[in-house]
């Protein structure tokens, strides 16, 4: 992790807040000031390793004497019974961070060996495996990296950095060719470059989309040959994106 990483270092101090707050009164009642200790994170099943650097971190978050050593990489296949890291120093600090900690690794590993699998049924062609905004809130930027860990890519961060014209946009807007007006406009008047992409319905949406120069077209649930004949008719000259609920 970039020991810079603002927004990282933030969360990791939030989820101890809320799991030590005043204290972890059973470490302090049961395990001596002095106690030393070392552990090891085995691996419990096949997958995609993601978020040691972020335990680290959480390790440290507590008690910055202690040692974290990583022995497999970030975004690493593993299987069970590997050794991924081993941590120690004093048995308190160790035993407080360690849940929190695991959270953390648990949750990215898990979406990371998932974002892996669909990575690999598609890896035989160009199309590529992309993420939304639908993470669980303030983990988004954990989220997204347990996704690019994993083989797939992320779409946009949020609101800020890509507009997406969607159904309820267009309209408020009168069509997509109004929406997409507007977001020239907007990247005109602040001297921005954001891409636009528009979310389409069916294949009459798709036309109007394409006539508007859009960089992405996003296919809403469509079939199986909707999809075919929407390809044929975009025919490479625009990406094209299609999302499923």
């Amino acid at each position: 992790m970039n020991k810079t990483d603002k927004t990282t270092l933030k969360l990791i101090k939030n989820a101890l807040q809320e799991d030590v707050k005043n204290g972890d009164i059973t470490t302090k009642a049961t395990i001596s000031k002095s106690k030393k200790a070392i552990g090891e994170f085995l691996v419990k099943a096949e997958g995609i390793i993601a978020g040691l650097e972020i335990a680290k971190a959480v390790f440290k978050s507590v008690d910055p004497k202690i040692k974290f050593e990583i022995k497999i990489k970030d975004g690493s296949k593993v299987k069970y019974g590997d050794v991924a890291a081993i941590v120690s120093g004093k048995a308190q600090s160790l035993l407080t961070a360690e849940r929190t900690a695991l959270n953390f690794l648990q949750r990215m590993s898990g979406i990371a060996t998932s974002a892996n699998n669909y990575s690999e049924m598609v890896k035989h062609t160009k199309a590529k495996v992309i993420d939304t905004r639908k993470t669980v809130p303030g983990l988004r930027t954990l989220d997204k990296l347990a996704v690019k860990l994993g083989g797939c890519a992320n779409h946009r961060i949020g609101l800020y950095d890509m507009f997406l014209i969607k159904d309820n946009h267009i309209e408020v807007a009168g069509s997509i060719t109004k929406a997409v007006e507007t977001c020239v406009k907007y990247n005109k008047k602040h001297r921005t470059k954001f891409k636009i992409e528009v979310e389409t319905k069916n294949l009459k949406e798709v036309e109007e989309a394409i006539k508007t120069k859009a960089d992405i077209i996003m296919l809403d649930n469509f079939d199986i040959d909707e999809m075919k004949k929407a390809v044929k008719i975009i025919n490479g000259t625009i990406k094209l994106k299609h999302q499923a609920e």
